[in-house]
């Protein structure tokens, strides 16, 4: 890689990175701060599916955007936005009862519409990636967000602890400023102006446009799956290891931050490490069929892993070991299967994509994710009510049709003619 390439591409990971600390600092607080004010389970449910609403909406516009108008513009408006989003919320935290609600809500609403980061950023890694080095380097948007995800919670602590309630929101909307600093200065524009523009359609057009196009659009489903099922897995892993284990609320907090920390340190390494070497070895889509059957193995054991009696955060090792142990292995495998989806599915996406369209494919590919996000949770809690083991059994059911669906579809089948680069 050429140090002029090689620049872009860590300001570019840098940017996201930074942007997802914010994310990650605010996101563990906001059942706590709804539940301090007083708020239902739905309310505490609407305000966390906020943000993932409004990247549902506004995602495949933002993508469409940076293919007419560049990806720096889009990126500087939406970290800008993020900052702002922040400061919201660190002033709902200062307030009380239904007006805190409100804000708090306004906030998430606000940085999802300007949550453009991740649709625009893999636009912007394509644009000055060569094919063959595509999923190795859409790799890095998955390490950004492990790294975000573990980095961001600790910050949250300190927040807390020296600034009071509203200091995560603050250390949240600094750092998203220094971001925006950071790339306002140093970021470069990938977007080549002499591309033609793509045609302009409306939202539900842009979604229909995409998803008419047969292996574009089965992608786009592929990528909604595997994202519904590790949020589903995100939704009940804290409720399922207290239940199984029977811990106090103390330790569950505890545990559900080195179970979640684990996950994110997994994932991380995968996308940011072995990952190009998987794909030269296997290619985009064994490893993308492959990916979800691991998660499916991972995640279908997970409710009948039990401790005999209650555990307490002192014996989380020495007593139960071998099944805490069991566990670290399922969540392994979960995080595994789940951090070799995406690198290699965006690539595919990279290589079917027309140039002057790679924003809108990634923003509708993340609107489904985002879609994903909403629904997740919903049908997850639905089924854990029902009986523990339905969503974990449902959901590894449904990746695993799918890994064979992909399996047929995209490594046995004819669906993808046309992978080689596209002309400069």
């Amino acid at each position: 890689m050429s140090k002029s390439s090689k620049s872009p591409l860590l300001i570019i990971f840098l940017t996201v990175f930074i942007d997802l600390i914010g994310f990650g600092i605010v996101l563990p607080l906001l059942p706590t701060y709804a539940h301090s004010f007083h708020a239902t389970g739905l309310i505490v449910g609407t305000i966390m599916a906020a943000y993932s609403a409004m990247q549902f909406l506004f995602a495949p516009a933002w993508g469409a955007w940076s293919d007419r108008v560049g990806r720096r513009p889009a990126l500087l408006i939406s970290t800008a936005g993020a900052s702002l989003s922040y400061l919201i919320f660190a002033y709902g935290s200062t307030l009380a009862g239904t007006t805190a609600l409100w804000v708090i809500f306004v906030s998430r609403i606000f940085a999802g519409i300007c949550g453009a980061n991740i649709t625009v950023a893999q636009a912007y890694i394509a644009d000055i990636t060569p094919p063959e080095e595509s999923g190795k380097r859409m790799g890095l948007i998955g390490m950004a967000f492990g790294l975000g995800f573990i980095i961001g919670p600790l910050v949250a602590i300190a927040g807390l602890h020296w600034l009071g309630k509203s200091g995560p929101g603050w250390l949240a909307a600094g750092i998203c400023a220094a971001n925006f600093i950071f790339a306002f200065t140093s970021l470069p524009e990938s977007w080549k102006p002499g591309l033609k523009p793509p045609t302009e359609r409306t939202r539900l057009g842009a979604v229909g446009h995409v998803m008419g196009k047969p292996v574009l659009g089965f992608l786009v489903v592929v990528f909604f799956l595997a994202t519904f099922g590790f949020t589903c897995f995100e939704s009940n892993l804290a409720i399922l290891v207290t239940d199984n284990f029977r811990l106090d609320e103390h330790g569950t907090q505890k545990v559900g931050a080195v179970l979640f920390s684990f996950a994110g340190i997994i994932g991380a390494f995968v996308q940011g490490g072995p990952i190009g070497k998987l794909i030269k070895g296997f290619g985009e889509p064994k490893l993308v069929a492959a990916s979800l059957m691991i998660f499916a193995v991972g995640l279908l054991p997970m409710p009948w892993v039990h401790g005999s009696e209650p555990l307490a955060w002192a014996t989380l090792f020495s007593s139960h070991g071998g099944a805490w142990w069991l566990l670290l292995l399922f969540v392994a495998l979960i995080a595994i299967g789940s951090g070799l989806t995406r690198p290699p599915l965006f690539a595919l996406l990279q290589k079917l994509a027309p140039d002057n369209e790679r924003g809108l494919t990634f923003g509708v590919a993340q609107s489904g994710a985002s879609l994903a996000r909403i629904i997740g949770p919903l049908f997850a809690g639905w089924m854990y009510d029902r009986h523990p083991s339905w969503p974990y059994i449902s959901c590894a059911g449904l990746a695993l049709v799918t890994g064979l669906l992909a399996w047929g579809k995209l490594v046995r089948g004819d669906a993808l003619p046309h992978t080689a680069p596209s002309p400069a």
